[in-house]
């Protein structure tokens, strides 16, 4: 009987562990992930700061005990949410799961491989929770329409980038021809280095043309480079105007039948009916 009486009490805690850590709904929930997400922030602001020669020389001991303080408080989180969660197993696997623990070993990898502590910054990758936080996750199907877009547009793209790229060899092998290593152009590799931050507008300036007809067709590669980089803003931007299209067209009526209502419309713009939930 004690026993059984023991077992209710300890599903009960790990009942309002789970509300707390894996919950939003409740005020408590709400303050945890808030202060969680402080603590993220801090603690990945103290790595940047840690690479800097004169901050790290003067307050690298400070920082070091913070980074430990921070590095418990995740890992009783980790612990805590193997325990209560309802399903362990899953959690470990789950992206959530594989970032919360990276987020740990770094610091006790830091014991026996020096300089592995700089990849706590994969910490940054929590504040993704933010989302579940601030009830962003409403906006998703918005994100889900870039998606779809980015992925319809795919194969233009890469058909895109494929003549860029065959653009780039043509006129790199050009310019070590008229160049050459005299002016800095000394083999074809450093010369596709040169017209692609000469077309992407960059400019460096470690190499340059010498010979006026180098610089003519540099003068070219810019002017290319300015009609080039428009292209994939105007594919991606039909695509995304054809997937709101497709988006539209799922809204239909049950009454009429008409579709094309926008995505947030209650009732029917053609005869007033009551819209169903969205698709």
């Amino acid at each position: 009987m004690q026993e059984d009486k023991q077992v209710n009490q300890d599903d009960t805690v790990k009942l309002k562990l789970r509300r707390v850590i894996f919950g939003t709904d409740t005020r408590l929930g709400r303050y945890f992930d808030i202060s969680l997400i402080v603590c993220i922030i801090l603690s990945v602001t103290l790595v940047f700061l840690d690479t800097i020669a004169a901050v790290h020389s003067k307050y690298g001991d400070i920082i070091g005990i913070f980074e430990w303080c921070f590095t418990i408080i995740f890992t009783i989180e980790y612990l805590l949410r193997l325990y209560c969660s309802a399903q362990p197993i899953q959690y470990v696997r789950s992206f959530y799961g594989v970032v919360d623990l990276l987020s740990i070993l770094p610091s006790y990898l830091a014991l026996f491989f020096p300089g592995a502590n700089f990849t706590l910054v994969i910490r940054i990758l929590r504040l993704f929770r933010i989302f579940r936080v601030l009830k962003l996750l409403r906006y998703l199907s918005e994100g889900n329409v870039l998606l779809r877009a980015m992925l319809q547009s795919g194969r233009k793209v890469f058909i895109f980038f494929f003549s860029v790229s065959l653009i780039v060899v043509v006129l790199s092998s050009i310019m070590f021809v008229v160049e050459g290593p005299g002016n800095g152009f000394t083999s074809i590799p450093k010369s596709i280095y040169w017209t692609i931050v000469t077309i992407t507008t960059v400019g460096y300036g470690d190499i340059t043309p010498e010979t006026s007809l180098g610089q003519a067709i540099a003068a070219f590669t810019m002017l290319l480079g300015y009609s080039i980089i428009a292209i994939p803003t105007g594919i991606l931007t039909a695509e995304i105007s054809q997937e709101m299209v497709r988006s539209k067209d799922l809204r239909r009526c049950s009454n009429c039948l008409k579709t094309g209502h926008e995505k947030d419309a209650i009732y029917c713009d053609h005869c007033g009916s009551e819209l169903e939930t969205e698709i």
